[in-house]
């Protein structure tokens, strides 16, 4: 795993001072908290003395993190040991004993994780997508995203909204993006007309080719935004994808099938794939994403991540 990748590993109201979370970044557990002055910390969850998960631990007042076995205390922003109890609060403790810390920014509602602590922050979107959900999918990183392409529907749902096999526009790289444009049509009956598009909506999917957190904007057939949503997944043990996502249904919606997407859940990612459904799907637009990840990660420079 790339250390100098940027990865939107929770949501920012998933990280609290009153108790650690665990997460993974592939193989490695990562133990996330916020400290006494709101800010988010990681570090790598395992506590140095036995091996034991920080995240079974306790955050202190003082916001540092407390290992639940033995209660070595560890400072979040370098991951140094810090208390060891029965032990002189001004001992000096080897650096053999310092839990990896991890670099972290948190901005549009996401908290993000780079294992370089001097890598460069990355240009993060700012503005924090009201809805969102934390689903665990039982698919590899590169076949969650290869599904994304192929057929959306086995991965995400969007209220009376119906992904069609046909693309608007080829999947091609737009600014350091995969992008591709999906031709959608309101679920339900649908009668000849000649006044009616056969595809009136369509979903613009806009993937970071290293991580895969992507941005998706459905639009009308005049060009007009229906719903917003940043779907960030990341690739966790045991071949599971953590996904992460917030959007947004806008406001202004012209038609009645748009403004019936208000009633319910408008957006989702799915927990379960269906299985029949993935092993007869043929790839696509996967195909194509495929060969233009390894070219643009082969040519980007090593602090590549999310744009």
């Amino acid at each position: 795993m790339n250390k100098s990748v940027w990865w939107a590993v929770a949501r920012s109201e998933e990280v609290n001072s009153d108790k650690p979370i665990n997460v993974n970044i592939g193989d490695d557990p990562i133990v996330l908290w916020r400290d006494h002055q709101g800010t988010a910390r990681a570090l790598e969850d395992r506590c140095p003395h036995r091996r034991a998960p920080l995240s079974l631990g306790c955050v202190l007042g003082n916001g540092m993190i407390q290992c639940g076995y033995h209660g070595w205390t560890y400072d979040g922003e370098t991951g140094h040991l810090k208390d060891i109890p029965n032990l002189k609060s001004d001992a000096k403790f080897p650096k053999l004993y310092r839990a990896q810390a991890y670099q972290v920014v948190e901005s549009g509602g996401f908290v993000r994780l780079c294992a370089d602590t001097k890598a460069t922050p990355i240009d993060a979107p700012s503005q924090s997508l009201p809805l969102s959900g934390s689903v665990d999918v039982a698919l590899s990183h590169d076949q969650y995203l290869a599904a994304l392409f192929d057929d959306p529907s086995l991965v995400i749902s969007i209220r009376g909204v119906l992904f069609t096999p046909y693309l608007m526009s080829e999947l091609a790289e737009v600014d350091g993006q995969l992008v591709l444009e999906r031709s959608c049509k309101w679920a339900g009956p649908h009668w000849p007309s000649p006044f009616t598009s056969d595809f009136p909506i369509t979903l613009r999917i806009s993937t970071d080719p290293v991580t895969g957190e992507s941005e998706l904007l459905l639009r009308d057939d005049a060009f007009k935004p229906l719903l917003r949503a940043r779907v960030a997944p990341v690739p966790a043990a045991r071949g599971v994808t953590q996904v992460r996502w917030r959007a947004k249904l806008e406001s202004q919606r012209s038609g009645l099938r748009a403004k019936l997407m208000g009633l319910g859940q408008p957006f989702s990612v799915l927990s379960s794939v269906d299985g029949a459904a993935l092993r007869v799907l043929r790839p696509s637009a996967s195909i194509h994403a495929a060969a233009l990840r390894e070219t643009m990660t082969n040519t980007q420079p090593a602090e590549a991540g999310v744009a």
